[in-house]
């Protein structure tokens, strides 16, 4: 590992554990540990995993017009938020790109922004040149907080017994503010794995505390650590995007499949008016799942084709653990999106007979919506 990679403040503890630590937006996080990536994926279908999530970013915003730069930078309707709720958005450039996606959280005195870690000094440049002339106060938090996500079947009753916190009071997209273990965090429950489970965000100190009591508690419920390549798998299962690989710049919400979370009648924001005239024209190209029917592992940057004429790119793709089955999300030429149209992905110079998709792939899970 090179010196100038971040490290979450449980850095120590992914190593004592075993854990095999790689490069991954700007920080050394752990892939996997000993169990390996399939059984941690298994675990949080069946039971639980702990994963660390401390590299992502967070920027507080306070102030009489921090609504209103919530929605000059974001395509989603904030204003529809309420205290304890969570908000599921995107940021665009002036042509509509995707600078990055986000989750915004209402507090009763502030906001939060969740940003993804390898586009933290990017989207806080973004925040702060948008902020100038509002009466608004930003913060980044990002090396203050701490963020633990425990996720599966058993997530609850292992939550349970460190917290006096009425879990079942957090529904999905809400948050409340309480004790884990004797430290004070907000307990959420947004999701990334299809699956049943909650997100502690909670001082850097007292991270390592709650990260070693959860295991310790969760043990004999089965939890286990789990790292970014079980991470992956899981929310390829369920159709849930990555930026970097199936979100970026170069392709708008309207394209990527996030179309739903854009609201063009909630007033100006940066970006609206290339939307609005994208969506008025109708897209060339979208996001789909793609699921083979054939044998093969698919991989980013893999061809898409069509009677052997390229249709598209794989932006992302895995061997399902759940599923036993090649699936895999890209970009194809609008005439290919439809759910049941026939295309290949082009695996070592041969065509893999594939089959568009809608997501979620895995529907099993005990999510609650």
């Amino acid at each position: 590992m090179t010196e100038s990679l971040a490290r979450t403040p449980l850095h120590a503890e992914h190593l004592a554990l075993g854990g095999r630590m790689v490069p991954f937006a700007g920080f050394e996080m752990p892939v996997q540990y000993p169990t390996g990536i399939t059984e941690e994926h298994r675990a949080v279908r069946e039971a639980a995993g702990l994963f660390d999530v401390s590299h992502m970013g967070e920027f507080e915003v306070r102030g009489a017009d921090a609504l209103a730069l919530v929605q000059r930078v974001t395509v989603n309707d904030a204003s529809r938020v309420e205290v304890g709720q969570a908000q599921y958005s995107a940021m665009v450039d002036e042509s509509g790109g995707i600078i990055d996606d986000l989750i915004v959280y209402r507090f009763a005195d502030r906001w939060m922004l969740v940003v993804n870690a390898s586009n933290r000094e990017k989207d806080w440049a973004w925040v702060s040149r948008h902020a100038e002339g509002l009466d608004v106060e930003l913060a980044d938090r990002s090396d203050e907080i701490a963020l633990l996500a425990l996720q599966g079947p058993g997530a609850r009753a292992i939550l349970a017994e460190l917290t006096d916190t009425d879990l079942d009071a957090v529904g999905y997209y809400r948050f409340v503010e309480g004790g884990v273990a004797g430290v004070e965090c907000v307990i959420s429950a947004t999701g990334y794995t299809g699956e049943d489970g909650f997100e502690l965000y909670l001082p850097s100190e007292g991270a390592v505390a709650v990260w070693r009591t959860l295991l310790e508690a969760g043990a004999s419920d089965g939890l286990i650590p789990a790292g970014l390549g079980a991470r992956d798998s899981l929310r390829l299962e369920m159709g849930y995007a990555l930026y970097g690989n199936d979100l970026d710049a170069e392709h708008t919400p309207l394209e990527s499949g996030l179309g739903w979370i854009t609201k063009l009648d909630k007033g100006e924001f940066v970006g609206r008016e290339r939307l609005a005239a994208q969506k008025e024209a109708g897209v060339e190209r979208r996001l789909v799942g793609l699921v083979l029917t054939e044998r093969g592992f698919p991989r980013p940057g893999y061809p898409i084709v069509v009677d052997g004429e390229p249709v598209g790119v794989v932006t992302s793709g895995t061997m399902s653990p759940s599923l036993g089955l090649g699936i895999a999300m890209g970009y194809v030429a609008a005439a290919h999106a439809a759910a049941g149209s026939a295309v290949a992905i082009e695996i070592r110079g041969k065509g893999v007979a594939a089959e568009v998709k809608r997501p979620p792939f895995y529907t099993e899970g005990s999510i609650r919506r």
